[in-house]
């Protein structure tokens, strides 16, 4: 079963005395491309942090948000009541006729005023918060596999929808090929020259071998079905489902080049269509 790349997932905890967040956003990339937010306080948790997004995720444009809300009645920051005292002595001594409201007033608005204690991990807090970290990986996870199975609906349309305009290219055959026979022997006649029928025979096939496309129509059903098994694999496998779609465009550009037959190239040029649809959604696969 195959995954998106583009997913969503969330969880929330209630602590004592705050609301802890988790957010974690993917989008397509080639590669791992993470972004990691959180308070300063855990900080120091962000390697192995990173390492265990990586691990689960596997690849993509991901953004991971650690959000703290404080629902407590009590704040780390605090008045710096030494630098203040210190400010209104300097003031009183600028301002001799201001009152203490005036000079508190000028005092709170100086540098270092206010202070923030530097919180520590509390490692049942970090425990707790580790828990929801889980929980928002797995819903981003459960995402991508819902994305997924929606793409792998998608892409077995379009590969039917190709297989079914190379069928009805080949139905056109042996109408293309009596047109190209017709066409030569009318070029013949317009030049009222004598030929011989034996070479012309031999000749007439060499063209038309030239022009045969049922290598390509093998191929290309190759392709197909190696497609569908490569959906059904266990592993991630976006980049090898890329590779897959060049080797398609290869064989269905030969055959536009081939075919030398106005409703064949149209069947082509459907057939381009649906395989670069399937393209812009094979770089949302992991």
């Amino acid at each position: 079963m195959i995954q998106s790349m583009t997913g969503f997932g969330k969880a929330s905890l209630q602590l004592p005395t705050k609301k802890i967040t988790v957010e974690v956003k993917s989008l397509n990339s080639k590669g791992l491309d993470l972004n990691v937010r959180m308070p300063s306080v855990y900080r120091e948790m962000e390697l192995g942090l990173r390492t265990q997004i990586s691990t689960k995720l596997e690849r993509g444009k991901i953004d991971f948000a650690i959000y703290v809300e404080s629902t407590a009645e009590q704040t780390s920051t605090k008045v710096n009541v030494p630098v203040v005292k210190n400010y209104i002595a300097q003031l009183r001594e600028v301002y001799v006729d201001a009152d203490e409201t005036e000079l508190m007033k000028m005092a709170v608005r100086m540098p270092d005023t206010l202070k923030t204690e530097r919180e520590e991990i509390d490692e049942n807090d970090w425990e707790q918060i580790q828990v929801i970290i889980d929980e928002a990986l797995q819903n981003i996870l459960n995402f991508r596999k819902d994305e997924g199975e929606s793409l792998e609906k998608e892409f077995n349309f379009r590969i039917g929808n190709i297989r079914q305009y190379m069928n009805d290219a080949l139905a056109l055959d042996p109408e293309r090929v009596q047109a190209i026979k017709d066409r030569l022997q009318t070029a013949i006649a317009e030049l009222q020259v004598n030929v011989d029928e034996n070479r012309f025979e031999q000749e007439l096939i060499y063209y038309l071998e030239k022009l045969d496309i049922t290598e390509e129509k093998v191929r290309l059903t190759n392709h197909l079905d190696y497609f569908i098994e490569t959906l059904g694999g266990s592993e991630a496998n976006g980049r090898k489902l890329g590779f897959i779609t060049q080797e398609m465009g290869r064989e269905i550009n030969t055959m536009g080049s081939k075919s030398n037959h106005a409703q064949m190239q149209k069947l082509v040029v459907m057939m381009k269509d649906e395989l670069e649809k399937i393209k812009e959604q094979v770089l949302n696969v992991l």
